[in-house]
C-alpha cells in the first residue's frame, strides 16, 4: 500500500532509471526533487543541481527531502568514498528512507557499490537495495552495445553461451517507486530480472528479427574484452566489467526472479516487447 506524502530526492534524475522513476513518482502525485549536474527541468519535478564530487551541492538538494533514490556515480570504482559522506548528511537532514540502485552482480560487501549496500542498513531504518540484472536498454539506448549494433551490426562480449535475465529499465523504475513510497520499506535487497534468461546470441537474433537489420554476437576472450575496454575507461573499471562478463559465462546471471511481479502486481516486460517498443519504430 502506498500513502506517501513526503518529498523524494531522485539522484541521477536524467538517467536511464532516474528519469523513469521521476516520471512515475510525478504521475502518482508525489513531490519530487530531480537532481542532476545541470539541474535539468523535468515535467512536474523541482530541478536541483547535484554532483557527487561537489559537496557544496548536497545541502540544497536535500532541502525538504525525506527519502532519496540513489544512483552511484558512473564509472567510479570506489563510489563509497563520495556516497557515504552524503548519506550521513542526508540522515542528519531528515531523510528516513534510502533506495540504492546496485547490480545483481554485486552483493552486499562486494566491490564498488557493494560497500554502500553493506552500510545502508546502519544508516537508515527504512531502506532497499535494487539489484537489477543487466538492462535491456543496453541494446537500445546509448550503451556501447547499442552503438555497436547500430554502427557495425555486432554485439561484443566475453559471456560465451552464458544466460542473463535482462530487465527493462521501466520495470526497475516501477519497483523503485514502490520501494520509495510504500508504507513498509522493503528493508532488504531485491534482485530484479526479466521473465527469461537469454544468451547474447538470443539477443542478437531478436534484434535482427524485430528491426530487419542483421546483428550477430561475437564472443571475445576475457583479455581481449578487457583490453578493448581499457581504451575508453580506467584499467580497474575495465577489469571489473570484464570480470562480470566472465561470471556470466560461468552461469552467475542465469536466473529469473518474481520480484517485479511481487512488488508491482504485474509480470516484467520481455526483451522482444522492449525491442519492438524502442527500436522497431526507429527510436
Amino acid at each position: 500500500m502506498t500513502t506517501s506524502t513526503g518529498t523524494t530526492l531522485v539522484i541521477g534524475a536524467t538517467g536511464t532509471t532516474g528519469s523513469r522513476t521521476t516520471a512515475r513518482l510525478v504521475a502518482a502525485g508525489h513531490r519530487v526533487r530531480a537532481a542532476s549536474r545541470r539541474a535539468t527541468p523535468l515535467p512536474g519535478a523541482a530541478p536541483v543541481r547535484f554532483d557527487w564530487y561537489d559537496p557544496a551541492t548536497f545541502g540544497d538538494a536535500l532541502t525538504g527531502a525525506d527519502r532519496v533514490s540513489l544512483v552511484p556515480p558512473l564509472g567510479d570504482p570506489d563510489p563509497a568514498a563520495v556516497m557515504l559522506p552524503f548519506l550521513r548528511r542526508a540522515r542528519a537532514a531528515g531523510v528516513h528512507r534510502a533506495v540504492l540502485l546496485s547490480s545483481s552482480a554485486i552483493p552486499s560487501g562486494g566491490p564498488a557499490v557493494g560497500a554502500v549496500h553493506q552500510a545502508l542498513p546502519d544508516l537508515f531504518d527504512q531502506w532497499a537495495v535494487l539489484r537489477p540484472s543487466w538492462f535491456m536498454q543496453n541494446f537500445t539506448g546509448t550503451h556501447a552495445h547499442a552503438l555497436s549494433i547500430r554502427d557495425e551490426g555486432v554485439i561484443l562480449t566475453a559471456t560465451g553461451s552464458g544466460r542473463v535475465g535482462f530487465i527493462d529499465a521501466d520495470d526497475i523504475a516501477a519497483v523503485a517507486v514502490h520501494a520509495l513510497t510504500d508504507d513498509l520499506a522493503p528493508n532488504t535487497d531485491l534482485v530484479l530480472t526479466g521473465p527469461e534468461a537469454l544468451r547474447h546470441d538470443d539477443i542478437a537474433a531478436i534484434v535482427t528479427e524485430v528491426t530487419g537489420r542483421p546483428v550477430v554476437h561475437r564472443d571475445l576472450t576475457y583479455e581481449a574484452l578487457r583490453d578493448r575496454l581499457v581504451a575508453a575507461i580506467p584499467l580497474e573499471f575495465a577489469t571489473m566489467l570484464a570480470d562480470m562478463d566472465r561470471a556470466i559465462a560461468e552461469g552467475a546471471e542465469d536466473r529469473t526472479t518474481d520480484t517485479v511481479r511481487r512488488l508491482t502486481g504485474r509480470p516484467p516486460n520481455g526483451f522482444r516487447a522492449v525491442v519492438e517498443r524502442e527500436l522497431a519504430s526507429g527510436a
